[in-house]
């Protein structure tokens, strides 16, 4: 779990960087609508760290192997999701538009066994 937290942590510091550089630097730089995309791979990131960061938290409370495949899904989701948007939106590279919908089903199916994991641990006290 300290690994989660420590990725969680500076995936969270890297949000807070890519969020100042999308409101100051990318402003004169990108679209709007890419601006937006920007903000969006930013706030996902920012919301998927903390998440780590809670995971590692709950430890005590929640199934090990749920908590694990969380942390896994929340992982691969901030990469996923994330940068491939960060790609799209800096690198105009088209071709990783398509992954973008399979992180967000990482960070879903991260949110269903942090749940699952949850109360999995709570039977158990």
């Amino acid at each position: 779990m300290r690994r989660f937290a420590i990725i969680g942590a500076v995936a969270a510091l890297l949000a807070v960087i890519f969020g100042a550089l999308g409101a100051h630097a990318l402003k004169t730089v990108l679209s709007p609508a890419h601006l937006s995309a920007f903000h969006t791979a930013v706030n996902y990131q920012m919301y998927h760290g903390l998440a780590l960061l809670i995971l590692a938290v709950t430890n005590n409370y929640t199934a090990s192997k749920f908590a694990k495949l969380a942390g896994y899904f929340f992982v691969s989701g901030i990469l996923l999701f994330s940068g491939s948007i960060y790609l799209l939106t800096l690198a105009k590279w088209t071709l990783v538009g398509p992954v973008t919908p399979i992180g967000g089903v990482c960070l879903m199916v991260g949110w269903i066994c942090l749940i699952l994991g949850l109360v999995k641990g709570a039977a158990h006290e």
